[in-house]
C-alpha cells in the first residue's frame, strides 16, 4: 500500500473561480464496472461531497470518444472535428476546480479508455499553445489534479509512464498536478476492498482537496503532492 501523499504548498498562479459549490469531476478510466479504481475514485467523490462539493462522474468506458486523427483542423480555431461524446465533456473539463482521473495500468500506462480522452485534449492543447487563449493562459482559471491507479503487477516503474501522462494532460487544463494516489499488486475485481485502508486515504485524498482549496482562498496556495 502506498501512504497518503502529503499535503504541500504548492505554486500555480490565481485560483479564479466563481462563488458557489466548488466542482469536482471524477474521470472512470477503467473499462471495467466497479474495479478497483471505480471502488477508490467513488470514496475520492464522497470524500470531496462531504466537504460541500459538488461532483459530477464521466465514466470513459460508457462514452463514445473517436481516438484523435492528428489531422490539426483545431490548430484553426480550437474545435474538434470529430463529433461525438466528447463536444460534452469538454466543458465538464474547463468547469472543473478539482479533477481526479483514476486509470488502472495497462502495459505500463493509462487504458486506452482514458488515452482517447486525454489525445481528444489536442484541441485544448491547440487554443492554449497555438491560439493563446487567455482562459487558457497562466492568467486564466487554475485547477487542482489529483491521479489515482492501481497495478497488477509490483514493479518499481509500474505508475511511471501514467503519472506522466496525467500530469502533462493536467497541464493542458490549467490543473496543477496535486498528487497520486496508486497501489501495486492490486488486479482482481475488488482486491482493494481487501485494503480498508485504500479507501480510506482515497476518501481522506478527496476531502482534503476541497477541504484545502478552500482554505487556500483566491491564491490557491495549498494542495497536496509527495516528496
Amino acid at each position: 500500500m502506498t501512504p497518503l501523499p502529503p499535503f504541500l504548498k504548492g505554486g500555480g498562479g490565481t485560483m479564479k473561480r466563481l462563488e458557489g459549490p466548488m466542482k469536482v469531476l471524477g474521470l472512470f478510466g477503467s473499462p471495467r464496472k466497479d474495479g478497483n479504481t471505480d471502488l477508490l475514485l467513488e470514496e475520492a467523490l464522497r470524500g470531496a461531497a462531504m466537504e460541500g462539493a459538488e461532483v459530477e462522474r464521466v465514466h470513459l468506458g460508457e462514452v463514445n470518444i473517436i481516438p484523435c486523427k492528428e489531422c490539426l483542423k483545431c490548430f484553426q480555431n480550437g474545435q474538434c472535428i470529430l463529433l461525438d461524446d466528447m463536444q460534452d465533456i469538454y466543458p465538464k473539463l474547463l468547469k472543473a476546480d478539482i479533477i481526479i482521473f483514476a486509470s488502472p495500468i495497462f502495459f505500463y500506462g493509462i487504458t486506452a479508455w482514458a488515452k482517447a480522452l486525454v489525445d481528444r485534449c489536442q484541441a485544448l492543447w491547440a487554443r492554449k499553445y497555438v491560439l493563446q487563449e487567455q482562459s487558457l493562459s497562466k492568467e486564466g482559471k487554475r485547477r487542482k489534479g489529483f491521479f489515482i491507479s492501481v497495478g497488477g503487477t509490483k514493479g518499481q516503474r509500474v505508475f511511471e509512464g501514467a503519472i506522466l501522462t496525467v500530469k502533462y494532460f493536467f497541464d493542458v487544463l490549467n490543473t496543477d498536478y496535486a498528487g497520486e494516489l496508486v497501489f501495486r499488486g492490486i488486479d482482481a475485481q475488488g482486491d482493494i476492498l481487501k485494503h480498508p485502508e485504500a479507501m480510506q486515504q482515497a476518501f481522506e485524498a478527496g476531502r482534503r482537496l476541497v477541504s484545502d482549496l478552500k482554505k487556500g482562498g483566491s491564491d490557491g496556495t495549498k494542495g497536496m503532492g509527495r516528496d
